[in-house]
């Protein structure tokens, strides 16, 4: 049921510490961001775009070099 719910919205709140966002607030006067949940967005988007980056380098290493040794270029 939660799932279902989450799938309806399209957005949700999250809680984060008031020193947190007292830090992003003053970050944000220095960029072209309107609010802290937009910086928080962006922050959050490119940190899971990092970690899924991270996370296919992982796992073709192994594809690529089968890859190469099947062509002959790695033994």
């Amino acid at each position: 049921m939660a799932k279902e719910v989450l799938e309806k919205r399209k957005y949700t709140t999250i809680t984060i510490p008031t020193i947190l966002f007292q830090k992003l607030h003053e970050q944000i006067k220095k960029t072209g961001f309107s609010s802290v949940s937009d910086y928080a967005t962006y922050i959050l988007r490119e940190t899971v775009s990092e970690m899924e980056l991270r996370k296919t380098k992982k796992t073709d290493v192994p594809n690529v070099m089968e890859k190469l040794r099947a062509l002959g270029y790695i033994k």
